[in-house]
């Protein structure tokens, strides 16, 4: 640890020798990194094990501990000394969970964090040692973690346009989904955008002249003497033509009105409907509410025009009608599986009035939704047959409904014929399959 400290202050000391003028404040930034990372010596630590049990075992330099990767990031200086870096690393590991186990051999492992990095010096030195500190999430095969990178690094600055990175880190495993684990990256950082070159105004001294400008209007009537303008304004100019001087417009570049001191009627809230038209002036809409947002009557958050139940709150999963009852769905799929008919023909088998009985209890329950009967066959025999086939099945079981007492209105029934299989026609298994009806629930 002695050692650490005595060779950053060596650092800062060189780095300040070598000082250049520069902007203090890093402008916006993007950087691009190769890493190596070791899950295995974090999760020995996360274990028990001590730093120094793990250095003696020289466990921190085995290359077979150690995975590639590359990571895309972007900084923004907050003042001359604190900056704000986010990061975004892609690899694939072996992970070792803290208290789950392995799941994955070489799969995807992405990890987005935010961070501070505390600088010892501004970025008009040669050499710049930094602390990091922040907070991030992890993803890996379907798990979402959180994690606390903490670590010091150097830039090293080349020509204030760009600095080569290095950085060492502790990732701090902060959930069960995650696992300590070490981060060893390489990388270059650049600005981007050009520096704005300050222009220097000449002022030429006054000429010895009745009309200084010559722009027509002689000095002793000219409120504008030393630049040309325009007769009707006194000699002033008007640089976006709306007939307001450039001394009197707050916005001499944009054609105004006089109400507005010369800018255009204010847009507040950005829609595109100037305040004067909008009846909502604070909230973006649409020109068909008079700058106001569509409106969502039952406060369901589906606005009215997509909103298929408008005057019933739902959800958005059912385009604005109220949600299904939990099970139901279930409950209709397994009774679809048991959908029987005569071979060949479209003659519902008695076994299939119990899951069919199931399905009107569940209508009943729900008397707003409605539901659609997909009828299927497999590839034996003649297409247009099968399509009539199919047909004539769906119609079938939207009759058992009706004569149940289910509104006609609330069923649809749709042959496919042998167009959409889900198993392959080869096998009998694949054509057993094939020969079904669908039953889904909506609106």
């Amino acid at each position: 640890m002695k050692r650490i400290v005595l060779s950053l202050l060596a650092v800062c000391i060189i780095g300040a020798a070598y000082a250049q003028k520069s902007p203090l404040k890093r402008g916006k930034s993007f950087g691009i990194s190769f890493f190596l990372q070791d899950f295995r010596s974090g999760l020995a630590l996360d274990s028990g094990d001590k730093f120094k049990d793990i250095n003696d075992r020289g466990e921190w330099y085995r290359p077979t501990r150690l995975s590639p990767g590359f990571a895309l990031s972007y900084a923004q200086g907050l003042t001359p000394k604190i900056d704000l870096r986010g990061t975004l690393s892609a690899s694939f590991e072996d992970y070792l969970f803290k208290k789950r186990a392995q799941i994955g051999i070489n799969d995807f492992l992405g990890e987005l964090d935010v961070s501070v990095n505390a600088k010892a010096l501004n970025d008009n030195h040669v050499v710049i040692p930094y602390l990091s500190a922040g907070i991030g999430a992890s993803f890996y095969k379907g798990f979402l973690g959180a994690i606390a990178p903490v670590g010091l690094g150097l830039q090293f600055n080349l020509f204030n346009d760009a600095k080569i990175d290095l950085q060492s880190q502790m990732r701090l495993g902060l959930t069960d989904n995650t696992t300590h684990h070490l981060y060893h990256s390489i990388g270059i950082i650049a600005n981007v955008g050009s520096k704005k070159k300050v222009e220097t105004k000449l002022v030429t001294p006054p000429v010895a002249n009745k009309d200084a400008d010559n722009d027509g209007v002689l000095d002793d009537v000219d409120d504008c003497p030393t630049e040309a303008g325009k007769a009707n304004l006194k000699g002033c100019p008007d640089k976006d033509n709306d007939g307001i001087a450039d001394k009197d417009d707050n916005c001499p570049t944009q054609p105004g009105t006089a109400k507005y001191k010369g800018c255009p009627v204010p847009d507040s809230d950005g829609d595109g409907i100037n305040d004067e038209n909008d009846k909502c002036i604070n909230q973006p809409g649409v020109a068909k509410y008079q700058g106001c947002p569509i409106p969502d009557g039952d406060g369901d958050g589906v606005n009215d025009e997509e909103d298929k139940c408008p005057t019933v709150a739902g959800v958005a999963e059912q385009q604005g009608c109220p949600a299904i009852k939990e099970g139901a769905q279930k409950s209709i799929d397994y009774a679809a599986k048991n959908i029987l008919f005569e071979t060949g023909k479209s003659t519902l088998k008695t076994a299939s009035y119990k899951g069919l009985n199931d399905v009107v209890k569940v209508l009943n329950e729900n008397p707003d939704v409605k539901i659609n009967i997909d009828g299927h066959t497999d590839n034996t025999g003649d297409v247009d047959k099968n399509m009539a086939l199919s047909q004539s099945r769906a119609d079938a079981v939207k009759v058992y409904f009706i004569k149940k007492g289910i509104a006609e209105d609330r069923i649809t029934s749709t042959g496919h014929g042998q167009d959409e299989p889900v198993a392959d026609n080869a096998t009998t298994v694949g054509k057993a399959k094939n020969r079904r009806v669908e039953l889904k629930l909506g609106y």
